[in-house]
């Protein structure tokens, strides 16, 4: 698979947030602006060869805190049958359990998770929870756990001391590649965000991830990234293009 190399060189802008003196974002440009989009349903191989339908539903989706959790579970009640494939199962044994590490994450049932139904189920394919919000007319960011909406965007956050005893929250905005699955993730048989076949999307991604960018940033701050976006679009070199993206 025509994948690109994990390290290569970027743009990264720094700026402060506009609704917190306390807090200074830095985004990566080359990521934001490349050419990345989904592709499951349209070409996604899966990130298991074994596993080619599930995209990156295979592992199941951990819960960021207790309250991406019970807000998710407030979602899965409002599942029927008709419209989640394993709802019997979910109902009966549960949708969540917990891994090795103690953490709390979506049950993987039959292979994948949980809430992927899977293809020829008559109330379609895909994420039940993503399929929710379509019905609700919400966005899937407000249904669906937290990790599942925000990849491949990664938000990090690192306190930073200053040599005149001033500090800072330091919130990095970028490409949540393979080394964002910790070591598992080199193990992965395909990964969509550094590979060429997810690079072809008509907008970039500060534009078409607009909403889960203003859910992680905050308003004023995406407004601020976009103008920022915009004006690296007008002057960026070939240095600072995505590798991934079409040349």
């Amino acid at each position: 698979m025509p994948e690109v190399d994990l390290v290569f060189p970027r743009v990264w802008v720094e700026f402060p947030d506009p609704a917190d003196d306390a807090q200074l974002f830095r985004c990566d440009l080359t990521w934001l602006t490349s050419n990345w989009m989904c592709i499951f349903g349209q070409g996604c191989p899966g990130i298991y060869a074994e596993r080619p339908l599930d995209g990156c539903c295979t592992l199941g989706a951990h819960f960021s805190d207790e309250d991406d959790e019970k807000r998710v579970r407030g979602f899965a009640k409002m599942l029927e049958p008709e419209h989640w494939q394993f709802h019997a199962a979910g109902r009966k044994g549960g949708w969540v359990e917990t891994d090795e590490e103690g953490d709390r994450k979506t049950a993987v049932h039959d292979g994948a998770c949980i809430f992927l139904n899977r293809p020829g189920f008559p109330g379609g394919e895909g994420c039940a929870l993503h399929g929710l919000a379509l019905r609700q007319g919400r966005h899937p960011l407000e249904t669906k756990p937290d990790v599942c909406w925000q990849l491949p965007i990664r938000r990090t956050f690192r306190d930073v001391e200053l040599p005149d005893g001033t500090s800072y929250t330091e919130v990095s905005i970028g490409e949540y590649d393979r080394r964002g699955w910790g070591p598992g993730g080199h193990d992965l048989d395909w990964y969509c965000s550094g590979n060429t076949e997810a690079h072809v999307a008509a907008e970039p991604v500060y534009v078409s991830n607009g909403p889960e960018l203003v859910e992680l940033m905050g308003q004023a701050a995406y407004d601020e990234l976009v103008g920022l976006c915009e004006a690296h679009l007008r002057s960026r070199s070939a240095l600072a293009i995505h590798p991934a993206d079409p040349r």
